[in-house]
């Protein structure tokens, strides 16, 4: 079997051009691996697409890390398990005098406007420290509950998500928690 030659010299049968040869069974074969070559990666290329489509719609929830900036994740009416946490720590020990869903009561003030401006620092202050009212309230140090304190992060994520109207007053659905 005459071998192809790569240089274009010699016997004329390949164009190194175009990368076609004169001879039919060289040309079948090389039609066969263009054929095949082509939907293999059209195939690889719309898969590689496809699953980073599909890792990008569960990555944020599943890769989600709390930050004062964006200390809540929020898809599709569901929350991160933190904001969910932060819903089930609130109502265990705030909602006492804030109210239910922050929304306040006779006794202390609404969070959700407050929460809104304070800062993130702030917030861990007034909880581990406590503060005094110009109206003779007082909020109580939380430094030695640590059903509070372990969890502030989770508690301002549903307060700011109430705040920003994500999420209503009743008991918000969440993603499954992400084992780290």
């Amino acid at each position: 079997m005459p071998s192809l030659a790569l240089s274009g010299a010699g016997d004329g049968l390949f164009n190194k051009q175009t990368f076609q040869t004169n001879r039919p069974f060289e040309k079948r074969l090389m039609h066969r691996r263009k054929a095949h070559i082509r939907p293999v990666l059209t195939l690889l290329a719309a898969s590689a697409v496809g699953t980073a489509l599909s890792f990008q719609a569960f990555a944020d929830y599943k890769s989600f890390e709390f930050s004062p900036e964006k200390p809540y994740y929020f898809e599709d009416g569901k929350v991160d398990f933190g904001t969910y946490n932060g819903f089930r720590r609130y109502h265990a020990d705030c909602h006492v005098c804030h109210g239910p869903a922050g929304l306040g009561s006779s006794y202390a003030p609404a969070l959700l406007d407050s929460v809104k401006d304070i800062e993130w620092q702030t917030f861990v202050d007034v909880i581990v420290r406590g503060r005094e009212g110009t109206d003779n309230r007082v909020m109580p140090s939380f430094a030695a509950n640590p059903n509070v304190l372990s969890y502030m992060p989770d508690i301002y994520a549903y307060l700011r998500a109430r705040a920003d109207g994500v999420i209503g007053t009743s008991r918000p659905a969440k993603f499954p928690k992400v084992k780290k």
